[in-house]
């Protein structure tokens, strides 16, 4: 029998209807022969409702009491669709992530998983039942309950069907699958039918539908995900190891319309490029345009310079769970270095505090931030063997009137940081530069 781990977010469970929706599609899938586990989000806006509830009555409200309180909004919708199951007829059972076997670190509010114990899930599973687990949460080896940090329920339902060795994870949210950028910037966008865990870990770290680290889980654990709409049949898009073909289980178990054919998934899709006569290693390797808009910046203004001094700016922060990304050091003729680094908007006061206390020590002019930032992003394989791509990049920038503040490149990305007021531009003159919109 085949294992399928199914994930809906917040909008396909937002209310009853939508619920009862999802318990039909749900007891379909497992009436064609699957076992089935399903991980859900809280309904709707209820996280944010609670976060806002939470600081009404306390101005900082404390990290563990945060998160149980946060964990709530999973085990309600998850029992809710477990009801609904029930009057449909199936057997089904809810479990909190706890119950599921989760067990976190303690850094509440962001926990990672250390490791998943499925022997409960399992026994449920070989009874007969569909299991339905509340995502975004575990506990800690001292019993308190943590969650995984916003889009969470996306990693437990990758790390689920990883511990399970499912045939397949199913991501069902409000889109039809993965766009090469967001389709309410750009009209233009194409669904992308295939993409490799590489090139979608670098448009989920940049904004993208999906949560980073379950690309991370997936593509560690050569887990299939599958991402489509709760609201249609639509195809979706497949993510997986591009080249290798998906596995047989998985493409048996999809819908017709949407089953990738072999030759499909190793084959190159030519382009407009290659139809004219260039090479096929001239082909227009840009997947898609990445945009995120919770980007803040942070500047240590001259330090002196001297071994150590990265390590001892950047040790607080990654004690206090916080995320560096781009990082930007100039070192003058005077041998002090200015350094200069982004980190998440909602992360900024945080980090300005640790900052500046360290930069006293080192013996830093001062420390200045803005947070009316955003990264835009080309992301492809093969772009940085591949001469031309950034300087396109930004040129299509430049001729838009897009000033660039920092720039930071990998072998699938080129990323430049602008001011937030004109990013939804510069994601139109990208995908329309890079010709996207063409299949």
């Amino acid at each position: 029998m085949p294992l399928i781990v199914q994930k809906y977010g917040g909008s396909s469970v937002a209310d009853a209807e939508r619920i009862i929706n999802v318990a039909k599609r749900i007891g379909a899938v497992q009436k064609s022969g699957a076992a089935v586990v399903v991980v859900v989000s809280a309904m709707g806006d209820t996280t944010d409702e609670l976060i806002e509830l939470a600081h009404t009555i306390s101005h900082e409200p404390h990290a563990r009491e945060m998160d149980l309180l946060l964990s709530t909004g999973e085990l309600v919708s998850s029992t809710l669709l477990t009801m609904a199951l029930r009057e449909l007829g199936h057997e089904a059972i809810s479990l909190s992530g706890p119950q599921a076997g989760i067990r976190t670190d303690t850094s509440f509010g962001r926990a990672r998983i250390s490791r998943i114990e499925p022997a409960r899930v399992r026994r449920e599973l070989d009874a007969g039942r569909i299991v339905v687990v509340a995502g975004f949460q575990g506990i800690t080896a001292e019993d308190d309950i943590t969650t995984l940090g916003r889009g969470g329920s996306d990693t437990t339902a990758v790390a689920i069907a990883a511990a399970l060795q499912a045939d397949r994870c199913e991501i069902y949210t409000d889109v039809e699958g993965i766009y090469t950028a967001d389709p309410r910037i750009v009209s233009g966008a194409r669904k992308i039918d295939e993409v490799g865990y590489e090139e979608m870990l670098e448009l989920a770290s940049l904004g993208a539908k999906m949560h980073p680290r379950s690309i991370e889980l997936g593509g560690v654990y050569r887990v299939p995900i599958y991402v489509a709409s709760s609201f249609s049949d639509t195809p979706g898009t497949l993510i997986h190891a591009v080249g290798n073909g998906p596995a047989d289980a998985f493409a048996a178990g999809l819908p017709t319309a949407a089953k990738p054919e072999p030759e499909h998934i190793t084959a190159i899709s030519p382009s407009a490029e290659f139809q004219t006569g260039n090479q096929m290693e001239d082909r227009i390797k840009v997947t898609g345009i990445a945009y995120n808009a919770n980007v803040a910046k942070i500047t240590v203004q001259s330090v002196p310079d001297r071994p150590g001094l990265a390590a001892a700016l950047f040790e607080p922060l990654a004690e206090a769970s916080i995320s560096v990304d781009t990082i930007v050091q100039n070192t003058g003729g005077d041998k002090s270095t200015d350094i200069s680094f982004t980190v998440s908007r909602t992360d900024l006061p945080a980090a300005v505090r640790l900052v500046e206390g360290m930069a006293q020590q080192l013996g830093a002019a001062g420390v200045v931030s803005s947070a009316g930032l955003a990264a835009v992003s080309i992301v492809g394989s093969g772009m940085q063997n591949t001469p031309g791509y950034a300087s396109r990049m930004f040129r299509l920038l430049a001729n838009g009137g897009v000033n660039i503040d920092m720039i930071t490149t990998s072998e699938i990305r080129i990323s430049c940081i602008i001011d937030e007021s004109q990013g939804r531009d510069a994601v139109r003159l990208l995908h329309e530069g890079f010709q996207l919109d063409r299949s």
